[in-house]
């Protein structure tokens, strides 16, 4: 694990909608979304799409005996939460990992719950009590202020998505990270509560599925544009934007057009690629 004054972040799955792999997706990766943010010591991962597979071989590969980690869902649907079921170090006795959602509790439903129905026959040969690790579950509502570790904060915003999802912004030792992703943005203006969590921070992980272009055929279906991502940071006073939960339609040759527009808008601001790795 890192050192006591770490604080980075790494893109395990930039991918939306469903996974794809291929010659065509392989510069920018066609992983679902993941993404681990490391505070010191301590493994905070945001979300579970087929990227978390790829992490949990990484850590199971790994030496050092024991594993835990916070695992934050921005919501359930399929692509992410997809790579739950084959996230190794959750079926090895002596790891640790509690999983929280913030869009449950108010529809009545449970994080428990839902997972369990994901792995139950006959969608999934074996249920969610066979992973031998240590498991717990937290339900909160999205807008609440986490701790789930001593001198880590973990911010939250309900975000604009079907069936509801969570924003989460991470503090550590001043710095900031924001992951927010399938949300959609208001036609006029900003959504009030993404500018208030990503403010002045240094990092912001952001839904791009669309361009403002494509947008236009796409209201209602809970994402946002790469060029809403500049306003948002623009007018938040934020650092770095990293574009994040591309369409799965979307190459690696138009994802490195969108890569040259948006460094020519908002310098340091990049496309989110499987392996990055960013410091705030």
């Amino acid at each position: 694990m890192g050192g006591a004054g770490e604080f980075w972040v790494k893109l395990w799955g930039v991918r939306g909608t469903v996974p794809c792999p291929g010659p065509s997706t392989r510069r920018f990766g066609g992983n679902t979304a993941c993404v681990e943010i490391r505070c010191g010591p301590h493994r905070l991962v945001f979300d579970a799409g087929t990227g978390l597979r790829v992490l949990g071989n990484a850590m199971a590969a790994s030496e050092g005996g024991r594993h835990d980690a916070h695992l934050f869902l921005t919501h359930t649907h399929l692509d992410h939460v997809l790579g739950l079921p084959f996230f190794k170090p959750a079926y090895q006795p002596g790891n640790c990992f509690e999983l929280w959602a913030g869009h449950l509790r108010r529809a009545g439903r449970s994080l428990q719950e839902v997972l369990c129905r994901l792995m139950e026959s006959p969608y999934f040969p074996v249920p969610l009590d066979i992973m031998h690790a240590c498991i717990a579950f937290h339900d909160f509502d999205a807008g609440d202020v986490l701790e789930p570790i001593p001198g880590v904060r973990v911010q939250t915003a309900a975000l604009r998505h079907p069936g509801g999802a969570t924003g989460y912004r991470v503090d550590y030792g001043g710095r900031s990270i924001c992951y927010v992703t399938d949300t959609e943005h208001p036609e006029h203006g900003h959504d009030p509560a993404v500018l208030a969590l990503i403010e002045g921070a240094q990092i912001v992980i952001y839904d791009a599925t669309y361009t403002d272009a494509e947008m236009v055929r796409f209201r209602g279906w809970g994402h946002s544009t790469w060029e809403e991502g500049v306003r948002l940071c623009e007018a938040a006073g934020a650092g770095r934007l990293v574009t994040f939960h591309h369409d799965p339609e979307r190459d690696d040759t138009e994802l490195d057009l969108i890569d040259a527009l948006l460094g020519d808008r908002f310098p340091g601001s990049l496309v989110g690629r499987e392996g990055m790795v960013l410091e705030p």
